[in-house]
């Protein structure tokens, strides 16, 4: 069966790039559009797409309220689009329910792959793009409902605790094992550890804890 994809842009031509490069993919079935959050949901659960890639700034209802609300529902994988340059609430988007984010200046190839990683139930965290997106908001206050080593992180053990603030800072597993000198094995183990422990679907969301608990 194909990838089903739900297309959320505000921009005409920006949709029709993105729809033409995945149908280049022969598993990939876009199959439907959307110019604002409000369409978006509507179509979202017409469809019930695999995937939905959102635009943040839309007319009306913005991609951030579009995927709260899509995910209330539906268990639909939604991917953010976004510039970095102007969009200041990626953190509020993946705190949302996303699985992952994308710029779009994205070449055809990581496109596609984008999309099949997300539909296969994996997080969208490559760390080139988790270390933009840190750089980007570590200067933004901790919430004050958080402080560093808060509760969430009492259940980990201090590696356990370490590993979630290297996976924050962008870094892969392999680069992870590299740093403490462990096996990329047990580096992976740990990440597994701390999602099952801090009840979190994915390393996005190892990043918002991360982030609220002020370890970066």
């Amino acid at each position: 069966m194909p990838i089903t994809v739900l297309l959320a842009d505000d921009q005409h031509l920006v949709r029709a790039g993105f729809r033409s490069l995945l149908r280049r993919g022969r598993d990939i079935d876009v199959v439907g559009e959307a110019s604002t959050g409000d369409e978006a949901v509507r179509a979202a659960r017409a469809l019930t797409p695999d995937v939905i890639l959102m635009d943040i700034r839309m007319p009306g209802m913005d991609g951030i309220t579009a995927t709260q609300q899509i995910l209330r529902s539906q268990e639909t994988k939604i991917i953010i689009l976004t510039t970095f340059e102007t969009d200041e609430y990626v953190f509020s988007a993946l705190a949302a329910g996303a699985s992952g984010f994308l710029t779009k200046e994205i070449d055809p190839d990581g496109l596609r792959n984008a999309v099949r990683v997300v539909a296969a139930g994996e997080a969208l965290l490559s760390p080139s793009v988790t270390r933009r997106v840190v750089g980007q908001f570590a200067h933004r206050p901790v919430p004050a409902a958080a402080s560093p080593g808060g509760d969430r992180l009492a259940v980990l053990t201090d590696r356990e605790r370490e590993v979630v603030r290297l996976v924050a800072t962008g870094l892969s597993n392999d680069e992870i094992a590299a740093k403490l000198v462990i096996s990329p094995l047990t580096a992976k183990t740990h990440v597994t550890r701390a999602i099952a422990k801090l009840g979190v679907r994915d390393r996005v969301q190892l990043v918002i804890v991360a982030y609220e608990d002020g370890l970066i």
